[in-house]
């Protein structure tokens, strides 16, 4: 919120450097995200949530990399669960609001497949899009944030470990994870915008998925 606010404050027709990156994160995520995969009509009106989404989950990765915080918000299980539920409600809105009556048929009873295969088909419809879509939106978000902090405070670690604790010519090796650890920083930098855009886009996927017209 912060970050959008500084940016947009004091708008100008030729924009300054801040609103610059500001009014480019933010066409990002309209242009390649919501209009690209919902179209126009449907890329403006769900791209506040998908912008929301967008930011929020970029800066709670930033604060794995940030000194004296060194952990991602998104590597707390609540964060990404939570916004996997947003990205699971705003999916089943669309899908309802389109459709209202034949969402949950369309989507557990597709079209042209002979009824008594429908007994293999409809649970595995089920599990798939109404059961494994947030769980994967989960794991995939907190994995990623969990394992980045983890190599983080690994070589960090061991920095201080041999240069503090054994000293002498283990500094040597102290130098060497050091360098890997900020490394893996500028590493975990690219995570940090990768996993929010991925994130994102399959939020818009899911979306384009409840709103396309055979639903």
């Amino acid at each position: 919120m912060l970050f959008l606010w500084l940016g947009t404050r004091n708008m100008r027709l030729i924009p300054g450097r801040f609103q610059s990156i500001t009014e480019m994160g933010l066409d990002f995520v309209r242009v390649n995200i919501a209009e690209d995969l919902l179209g126009k009509k449907d890329g403006q009106r769900f791209l506040p949530i998908l912008t929301t989404l967008f930011f929020m989950i970029l800066f709670f990765n930033l604060t794995g990399i940030i000194p004296f915080l060194n952990l991602a918000g998104t590597a707390i299980i609540a964060v990404p669960l939570l916004l996997a539920v947003v990205s699971y409600v705003t999916f089943i809105y669309a899908g309802i609001k389109k459709s209202p009556k034949n969402f949950f048929k369309n989507a557990l009873f597709p079209s042209g497949v002979p009824w008594p295969i429908y007994i293999i088909v409809t649970p595995i419809e089920l599990i798939s899009t109404f059961v494994i879509r947030p769980v994967t939106l989960t794991l995939r978000l907190l994995m990623n944030m969990m394992v980045g902090h983890l190599l983080l405070v690994l070589f960090f670690a061991a920095t201080q470990f041999f240069l503090f604790t054994l000293g002498g010519w283990w500094s040597a090796l102290a130098a060497g994870s050091l360098a890997f650890g900020f490394v893996f920083t500028l590493f975990e930098l690219l995570v940090a915008v990768l996993q929010a855009y991925v994130f994102t886009i399959l939020t818009a996927v899911y979306i384009q998925l409840a709103v396309a017209e055979e639903h």
